[in-house]
């Protein structure tokens, strides 16, 4: 492997010919490939900017995104890709992906199974291409320093999940999904991968006029425990996630938004093996903002990674946007910055689920997208850490809510009254006068950070 990896440094040239690696300028900067504002090593908050934000790249939007649309073919030119689903080309791209990576400085990646390995004639050949690419990817990695940020297993795309896999109503169908699962997790450990996702894209239903809800979510309760063992099995000790997202393709997904995937998981005792990976995009089709979604996650200590888009509030569907709005950013990171007790991200990340325009075909329009994105997201940090350090925010709101901290607000929270109790508490007080909540004051304070 050793020497795979040293081949890989040898052979990894000009498939972007056009794109030198990425540098840090400074805000000046006219450069329209260079960072602005992301200086990898640059601390703040005590840590450097790539450990706070610990970029991933998304394998199926770089190498496989044609940038069709439901009303026209794909444009991407990708001169590097013959076209065809066979290993050869697979192979063709991993050298094409980390030469990207390593250009963008982007330490890490995602991947779907079919993403990086075509099926094959036989379900064992399809096995076996996965191992064979697998290989490929542990010697880039080798070679590049590159990590996992964590894989999956796709369960949505080919026509027999087309009534969903864990929820199918064929138990071969379910067979061949837990399968799919084993050979994807297995070659995530293999990677070193941090974490596993598991996002029902066909977990759902189109119509309940031919639905048994509650079998479809006992078995895809029992798919998710097989997978925890399987874990436990090889010794896999990443951490397991669910994508939540309400809609497209299915008419109702049982992952639909945060609130939902916790409820399932505490109802079928998995909440402690598996954690939330949380999306703007999604949480945007949910009817929620990006910030009710890792709030949710985050105070039933379950937010674990962000897939870091956004949407289109004029389409109605996943675009996949890159992030470039820095209000957005800044408050995704305020939350980043406060999870795991202040930890930020331990196994998971910022990985960029985006996807280019279909107008921005050119192989170098790649680097103009995430370098944007990584500069609005090191905005969000620098902006996130002075409200963090500057505190007003925090204090207002404790302040808020400082009648529990003593009296009958102390014996609410932990449960010392009841309602007699607190019946003859309120007969005996003043009739209450509310606090301004100042929305609109703390709305010009985070302006004022911006």
């Amino acid at each position: 492997m050793v020497q795979c990896a040293k081949q890989f440094l040898h052979i990894m040239s000009g498939y972007f010919p056009n794109v030198s690696k990425i540098e840090f300028e400074g805000p000046d900067s006219d450069n329209p490939l260079a960072f602005r504002h992301y200086n990898p090593d640059e601390l703040v908050a005590g840590k450097s900017m790539k450990n706070h934000l610990r970029f991933g790249a998304a394998y199926w939007h770089c190498m496989r995104n044609p940038l069709g649309d439901p009303f026209g073919v794909g444009t991407a030119l990708m001169p590097w890709d013959d076209g065809s689903e066979s290993l050869d080309n697979a192979l063709v791209r991993v050298p094409v992906f980390f030469e990207f990576l390593e250009k963008s400085r982007i330490d890490y990646y995602c991947f779907h199974d079919r993403d990086v390995s075509p099926e094959g004639a036989t379900w064992a050949e399809t096995h076996a291409n996965l191992e064979r690419v697998t290989q490929e990817l542990k010697g880039a990695q080798e070679g590049s320093g590159k990590k996992l940020l964590w894989g999956t297993a796709c369960l949505f795309a080919h026509p027999r999940y087309a009534q969903g896999a864990a929820t199918a109503p064929s138990a071969d169908v379910f067979a061949y999904a837990a399968s799919q699962v084993k050979h994807a997790l297995e070659a995530t450990h293999a990677l070193g991968g941090a974490g596993y996702v598991f996002w029902g894209g066909r977990e759902g239903y189109a119509s309940l006029i031919n639905t048994d809800m509650k079998r479809e979510l006992d078995h895809l309760a029992q798919f998710l425990h097989m997978a925890v063992d399987h874990a436990r099995k090889i010794g896999f000790t990443g951490q397991f996630y669910i994508e939540p997202k309400p809609r497209e393709p299915s008419t109702h997904q049982y992952d639909s938004d945060a609130a939902a995937c916790l409820n399932f998981l505490r109802e079928y005792d998995l909440l402690d093996h598996l954690k939330l990976n949380i999306e703007t995009n999604h949480a945007e089709l949910a009817g929620h903002t990006m910030e009710h979604e890792l709030d949710v996650a985050s105070a039933a200590g379950a937010l674990g990674s962000i897939d870091a888009n956004r949407g289109d509030q004029l389409i109605g569907w996943d675009t996949d946007q890159f992030p470039t709005n820095i209000y957005l950013c800044a408050n995704i990171m305020l939350r980043v910055l406060k999870m795991n007790g202040g930890q930020g991200f331990t196994t998971g990340g910022l990985n960029f689920d985006a996807k280019r325009r279909r107008e921005s075909h050119l192989p170098e329009d790649l680097f103009h997208a995430h370098v944007g994105g990584m500069d609005a997201f090191a905005r969000g940090l620098k902006i996130a850490a002075r409200i963090v350090e500057d505190g007003r925010f925090d204090e207002f709101v404790k302040a808020r809510y400082a009648s529990f901290d003593s009296g009958v607000g102390a014996e609410i929270e932990s449960g010392a009254t009841d309602l007699n109790a607190l019946n003859s508490y309120a007969l005996g007080i003043e009739p209450p006068v509310l606090d301004s909540g100042r929305q609109e004051m703390l709305e010009n304070l985070l302006n004022d950070y911006l």
